[in-house]
This record gives C-alpha cells, structure tokens and sequence, in this order.
C-alpha cells in the first residue's frame, strides 16, 4: 500500500505558476464572452424583410432597436403558438420567455428603417412598442485598454530576465533577485572530491591553506593564546599552476560551508547590481559562519582605483571594490568568514585590497621545479595505461618552466599520439613527442619549401647548433630538426639549466647562440634572410634587460628603470632624459652587434664542421646530441647530469 501511495504521490503534476496566469485568462475571456444584456440568449436571426411581414401580421409586441443598428424583436403570446415561430419557443436556462427577444437582425440605414417601421404600424393599426437602448462592454473595453500595457510589461520581464542571466536561470534569474549573489555553495551536502592529496608540489602554499582550514576546523587551538583567525588569503601566481586547485582542496577538506564564485560574478551592465551581490554574498556566508569565500580572478572587480582613466572611470566597478572593501575588513565585520582569491594579475590590484586586515596573507605559487614537476606527473599518469620501464624523473627533467596544467597537457597528448599509432602503452618516445608537439607546435611534413629554402634552413639550425656546442655557458642541445613544426620552419632544442640568478656571461652566451643562425647564412652564403626574426626578437629582450632592468650595463650603470609594483605614476614621461635614452639605444646595439661578430668569428674558424653539420642535417632532417659529438668531439662543458629540454628557433 505504501508502494501505491508514493507512485500516485509521484504521478501528481508540478505546481506552475502559468497555470494561475491561465486561469485568469479564462476569467477575462469568459467576462468578455458573456457579458452584456444579451450574453445568455439565444434568439434566431432573421431579415428585415422577414421581419415587417411579422409586423403586419401583427405578430410582434416589441422592437428595441440597440445601438442604432440592431432591432431585437419580441412576440406576442398568441405569435408564439404559431406554427411558423416554433424554432423561437425555446428559451435559455437563465432567462424567461418575456426577457428574451425570439428575433434579432441588423438593418442598414436607421432612417430608412424607422420610416418603414412607423409607416407599416400605421397602415395595420398596430400597438407595437418601439424602444431605443444603448449597450456597452464594459469588460471588452477594460481589456483592449489593458491589453498594450501588459505587452509592454511582459516584454520588459522578458527582456530583463535574459540579460540578467543569459539564459533566464540561476539565482540572478528573475528581476527581482538580480542583485543576489551567484556564488555556489559547497558544503557537506555537496561532494567535492578533490583533496590535498590531489595537489602534487606546492608544499608551501599547501602548508598555509592547510593552516587556515585548521583555523576554521579548531579555533580554539590558536584563539587559545590570543591569535586571531586571518580575514583573508591572496593566491598569486602565473597561469596554470594551481591557484583553483588548491581552493577546490579546501572545498572538499574543509568542513565548511564554501562559497565559489568569479570576479565577474559581480560585473553587470545595472548600476549598484555588483555592491548588491558583495552585500548579499557576505549575508549568506555570516549566516552559515564559519564558512569560506573564494573569488576566482579578483582583479576582474579588484582593480587599482584611479588608474587609467581617461575615457571616465568605471564607478560602478569602483563601488564594487569599495563594498568588498567595506565588508571584508569594516564596522560591521564578522571574523568567522575567510576570504580567499587568486589573481595572475596581482599588480594591478588596489592596494587597499592587498593590505593586512583584509588579505592577511599572500600566498605565492609558482612554477613547479624539478622535485615537483616530478610529482605532478604522478599524479597525471595514474589514469594513464603507461609502459613499465616510463621514468618520471626523466620526464621532468625534459620540462623546465611547465606549470601543472602543461603537465597535464603533456600527459594528455602523449596518451593520445600513442592511442594514433595503435599502442597499447603510453611509452618515453610518446611523451617526447607530446612536449615537442606543445612547445614547438605540429609537425608539417608536407609543408612545401624549395631545395633553396630547405639548405638555408639547415645551415641556420646548423649555425645555432655550432655555437651553443663551442660556448661554456649556452644551453647544450638536445637535437636540431629541419622539420615545419607550427610557424617554425626548423628548430634546436636544448637542455637548459634551471637558474635562480643569472650572470652576464651566461647571457651574452645565450645571445651569441642565438644570432648563431643568422652568422650561419653570412658565412655560408654571404647573404641573410627573415627566418632570424624570432631570435632577433629574443636577444634584443635580453639586451635591453640586462642595460634598463638588471643593471649590467658598464655605461648606464647600476641604474634599472623596471617597476615591480606595476602601479609607476609617471605616466607618459619616461624615466630617463633623452641624452640617457640615446645611450641606452647604442648600449643594447653594441651589446648585439658584438655577440654577432663573436658568432661570426667562431663559425668562421668551424666552417669545414658547420657544412659537415648541415649536410647531415639534410640527409636526416633530425640530428641528435650523439651526431655532433662525432663531428665537434665531446663538449667539454657537459654535465654528468643531463637537464630539461626547451625548444628555441
């Protein structure tokens, strides 16, 4: 019986709203339907004509003419008994035989009509009764007067509701809760499962969010010696290395409510709409304190005030941050609600906002190194079907400067190229393959190049190839390929070393290696093209940073002109005078022009092994560390220790 009772109970219908809006549609249409004095009556119709042949027979006891075009015609008592009128004896439920007119017709002109009328009750000497009567629909009138009214009103409801959200859901969905907040709440009902475990290095930006969780889980432990629970954490960090990760790990660690929202969850073209939803966020997060907020990309609301202005300031993005201001850290601040958020624009935040007080803590998560790139692909490869013999420890070696969503990528691709190929295993070669497919884009092999083209390309690469391998501190190569890949007609692949500080040396090296290419096409061919330009672009950024950024310059001196803080007030002006500027324009040149001869003077002196280099690299189209070691000889700056591979044009 209870089965019975909840599938009748499941096979109810939904309330709608629309059913009400139907009803009081019937209502109106019902009202306009049957109103008025003859709304229930069924009289027949007839013809004029038809109808003065009644009058003479004397049949008729009434006319009311309506409205001045309309005659309603009413029997006598003996008419009634005639043969002729028996389709006229039935009378409606809701009205007598007396109230209801038996006939009703429309004339023309109502002069002609009277004058007829009058002059046949004349000639037959009637006592027919003539009566005039004006009706009017009261309720059809008050419709068509309300009917372009409630167009209009509907049109605007709709409209509203689209632009409020999009598609007219989620709690911005309806007019009237526009200003609510479009934060998601997680809490124990919902199931996140992501946890720290999931978040592979990062020890240390771990450590701080793990603290805070613990702040929320057990207050009193800190609260117990006069501490007090941080109103805010600021995630910093390059894209892609874990800022929403680890906020997704405190929503499925912590044992609280967490609110998620973005920055541009606030944005909206109505004005006081973003204070609105700050207001009603911290509302509902007091409410179900203690509880955690996070605000993806912060700097969408989170923006320096008063900075570049110059087409009128956005108030409304202003008032924004100044109610998330007000909230976080004001009168009225309630101190069981932490605030998280993550930016990769932290230089453009205000810096009322990054103050202590309302972000107490900036956590900074950077590119994962060496240890940890090692840790993320064990977290990566766990779906994967890998090969048995797969070393970890070599793959992030070959990834310097990956940050986990790369490493994920790198994973990814590599499962697919195996899975192109029919493998059943995801092996070394596949990830080697993956990383060169998202460094240096997808192989061309049907690009068309002519023979021309092709040697000078090789004698480039060669050229890059040449230098690196002769100079102490360049980055000793991994392999060079003459093969397009993405915009790249060829490429040389190194090992580089992962620096924290780097010396003069060491980058003018690197440059010399760059302009390595362009010295091959001189030497060779005495003659050079485009293909250069994205090493020109690099060692002109290496130039210009080492005199105006580092400080390395002899001439310029321990001078840098770079503004960490992003927030430089000087405008338009430049921070040196001309004369300086000229000097640091012929610095940057002097420091390309004599790398560049360098490179030129060491190709010169190992033309004989350059050809070598490049007639192989033709023959081959991919050369690897092995083929220069037979033609130069072992490098005698190698490491025991091979490093991470990149790819540099």
């Amino acid at each position: 019986m209870a089965n019975d009772k909840n599938t009748n109970n499941t096979k109810k219908p939904k309330f709608s709203p629309y059913w009400i809006y139907g009803i009081i549609i019937a209502i109106f249409l019902g009202m306009q339907l049957f109103s008025g004095a003859d709304g229930f009556q069924s009289s027949s119709s007839t013809t004029p004509s038809q109808f003065l042949t009644y009058l003479r027979d004397g049949d008729v006891a009434k006319v009311e003419i309506v409205n001045r075009r309309e005659a309603k015609v009413y029997l006598t008592r003996e008419a009634l008994e005639k043969e002729v009128h028996k389709n006229t004896r039935k009378t409606n439920l809701f009205a007598t035989a007396a109230q209801t007119p038996n006939y009703q017709f429309e004339f023309g002109d109502l002069q002609n009509f009277e004058n007829d009328l009058k002059r046949t009750i004349e000639e037959n000497d009637l006592s027919t009764e003539i009566d005039y009567e004006t009706q009017s629909n009261v309720w059809g009138e008050f419709l068509l007067t309300l009917l372009p009214f409630a167009l209009i009103i509907g049109v605007w409801i709709f409209i509203m509701r689209r632009m409020s959200s999009g598609a007219g859901g989620g709690a911005g969905g309806q007019i009237f809760n526009i200003g609510k907040s479009k934060a998601k709440l997680f809490d124990q009902n919902t199931e996140v499962k992501t946890s720290f475990k999931d978040v592979a290095g990062l020890e240390g930006a771990k450590e701080e969010i793990q603290e805070i969780v613990d702040f929320l889980r057990n207050p009193e432990k800190y609260t117990a010696l006069g501490g007090k629970i941080p109103k805010g954490a600021l995630l910093i960090g390059p894209p892609g290395t874990g800022k929403t990760l680890l906020a997704k790990a405190v929503a499925g660690e912590a044992k609280v409510p967490f609110f998620s929202l973005s920055g541009s969850d606030f944005v909206e073209m109505f004005v006081g709409v973003g204070a609105s939803r700050v207001r009603d966020l911290f509302k509902q997060a007091k409410e179900k304190s203690p509880s955690i907020i996070f605000i993806d990309e912060i700097d969408a609301i989170g923006r320096a005030r008063g900075k570049s202005n110059f087409s009128g300031s956005n108030d409304e993005r202003e008032n924004t941050l100044n109610q998330l201001l007000t909230e976080m850290d004001g009168f009225g601040t309630n101190t069981n609600v932490i605030v998280l958020a993550a930016t990769n624009r932290a230089d453009v935040l205000d810096k009322a906002l990054m103050r202590a007080g309302r972000f107490d803590r900036q956590i900074f998560v950077d590119l994962p190194d060496v240890r940890e790139r090692k840790e993320i692909f064990e977290v990566h490869l766990k779906p994967l079907k890998k090969a048995k013999d797969l070393d970890t420890d070599f793959l992030s070696k070959q990834t310097p400067g990956f940050s986990g969503a790369d490493i994920a990528n790198v994973c990814n691709e590599a499962a697919l190229i195996a899975a192109r190929q029919g493998k059943k295993a995801v092996e070394k070669q596949d990830f080697l393959d993956a990383v060169d497919r998202i460094v240096g884009g997808l192989e061309k092999k049907n690009k068309i190049i002519t023979p021309g083209e092709k040697k000078a390309v090789a004698f480039h690469e060669a050229g890059h190839a040449t230098v690196s391998w002769l100079l102490e501190h360049a980055a000793p190569l991994v392999k060079v390929t003459i093969v397009p890949r993405g915009r790249s007609l060829g490429a040389a692949w190194y090992l580089p070393e992962e620096r924290l500080i780097v010396r003069p040396e060491q980058m003018l090296d690197e440059m010399c290696a760059a302009l390595g290419g362009r010295a091959a096409e001189k030497v060779i061919f005495d003659k050079i093209s485009t293909g250069a330009l994205s090493d020109l672009e690099k060692v002109t950024k290496q130039a210009r940073a080492m005199v105006t950024v580092y400080g390395l310059s002899d001439k310029v001196g321990n001078l840098t002109y770079y503004d960490s803080s992003g927030q430089s007030d000087m405008g338009f002006t430049k921070p040196y005078s001309e004369q300086t500027a000229e000097l640091i324009d012929k610095e940057i040149s002097d420091i390309i022009e004599t790398q560049y001869q360098r490179a030129l003077d060491l190709l010169s002196k190992n033309k004989d092994k350059l050809t070598l280099l490049a007639e192989e690299l033709l023959e081959k189209e991919v050369i690897f560390k092995d083929n220069l070691e037979k033609i130069f000889g072992k490098r005698p700056f190698d490491k025991e220790e091979e490093e991470q591979t990149v790819a540099v044009e």
